[in-house]
């Protein structure tokens, strides 16, 4: 759905900030309390945290994240999905989250509604409720930047730090082909394995898949190690090939570290047991040297801003 209108009655600049932030409010229902918990208020106040506390922001961009073929309301769902994906990398859980605007005055009030209540419907489905945000006009722009909230959802926070050589490399789901079959907005963040997988004492390190599995594997390798894949153990999508499974990005699976000294059919078979519908599958190692026939990941790079 294409956000802007060359109607003025149908824009956002017809309604004006007050009645724009009212109809926010309407949007999001019961997904955001009432102030000082909710929008409202100069800041919303949280409760404190028993424990380590999480926080990740990631943005929408018209143009970059999302074009007219995406509807706004999975527009409004791939952003907190996108956070959800961070907080799922580390085994949290989300406690709550705010949001800021950046829109052309042309925006359409009723992509905007979309946006929203899609927002909205993703927010009530994992439990996140949203307390506040901001609104800003810029010309030719239409952009939303949330920021989420998490904690953890064990005694463990999971990072991309504490891999050793002779690990092994595991990812969950498939890989390949995110905007040519929609997965790019359409994905389910993996809050629940992301939460198991931190509560199983093999798993060294973690991160989600979003720029591409070749990029993103360089922040999970160990100082003087190399991540040696398995061009046949990849879990390619269905019209996928090797190169699309490591540079496509925007997965949103799970890429772990798991020890060396591990039993890799206990863990399979409890993986299976717990998430039955959701691939997790072991494609490489990290090792000194790259092994005869292993996949060179220095042929290959997934997206990176700026470049």
């Amino acid at each position: 759905m294409h956000p802007f209108t060359k109607r003025h009655a149908d824009s956002v600049s017809a309604l004006g900030e007050e009645r724009l932030i009212a109809a926010l409010r309407r949007w999001l229902g019961a997904a955001s309390p009432r102030a000082p918990f909710g929008i409202g208020d100069d800041c919303a106040v949280l409760a404190p945290a028993r424990g380590p506390q999480l926080i990740t922001v990631d943005p929408v961009i018209y143009g970059r994240h999302f074009d007219d073929r995406v509807p706004a309301r999975a527009v409004g769902a791939k952003l907190l999905k996108r956070n959800l994906s961070d907080l799922a990398a580390m085994g949290g859980r989300p406690t709550a989250a705010v949001l800021a605007l950046t829109l052309d005055a042309r925006v359409s009030v009723a992509w905007l509604e979309g946006f929203y209540r899609g927002l909205a419907a993703c927010a009530r489905r994992y439990g996140v409720p949203v307390v506040g945000g901001d609104i800003a006009q810029a010309d030719g722009i239409v952009a939303a930047s949330l920021t989420l909230v998490g904690a953890a959802t064990g005694t463990r926070v999971l990072t991309r730090s504490g891999a050793r050589q002779g690990d092994w490399i595991a990812v969950t789901g498939r890989l390949g082909g995110s905007l040519r079959t929609g997965h790019h907005f359409k994905f389910t963040p993996r809050l629940d394995e992301g939460a198991w997988l931190a509560r199983r004492p093999e798993v060294r390190a973690m991160m989600d898949v979003s720029d591409g599995l070749a990029k993103d594997l360089h922040a999970l390798t160990p100082p003087g190690l190399v991540a040696a894949l398995d061009a046949a153990a990849l879990p390619c999508r269905a019209g996928c090939d090797v190169r699309a499974a490591l540079v496509d990005g925007e997965d949103y699976e799970l890429v772990l570290a798991v020890s060396a000294q591990a039993d890799l059919p206990a863990l399979a078979r409890a993986w299976r047991r717990a998430f039955p519908r959701t691939a997790l599958t072991v494609i490489g190692r990290f090792a000194r040297a790259l092994p005869p026939g292993a996949i060179d990941l220095r042929a290959y790079h997934g997206y990176e801003h700026l470049r």
